[in-house]
């Protein structure tokens, strides 16, 4: 899991996801832990093929959508909104 310091840090590892490095498991200082999944547009099949040859990802994904389910979720952006320099100081 990688700890995240900046939004300019967390941008970077967020440019750089594709379809073979699709999941980002990190922490924040006073925000918590964070899982971001790439879903790429229309792919659906291919995300299950995934999930299929990977149960860590399986795994990793199912934590997600119970997290999202109970609401405990928030999108990107909403993520790169509640983050200030001031978090990381």
């Amino acid at each position: 899991m990688g700890k995240i310091q900046s939004a300019k840090e967390l941008m970077k590892y967020i440019e750089k996801m594709n379809s073979d490095n699709s999941v980002f498991q990190f922490s924040m200082p006073g925000k918590g832990k964070f899982t971001l999944v790439l879903q790429e547009e229309d792919d659906e099949k291919s995300i299950q093929f995934e999930v299929d040859k990977n149960p860590e990802l399986k795994r990793m994904l199912k934590e997600s959508q119970e997290q999202y389910d109970t609401e405990r979720s928030m999108s990107t952006s909403e993520l790169l909104n509640a983050v200030s320099k001031k978090d990381f100081m």
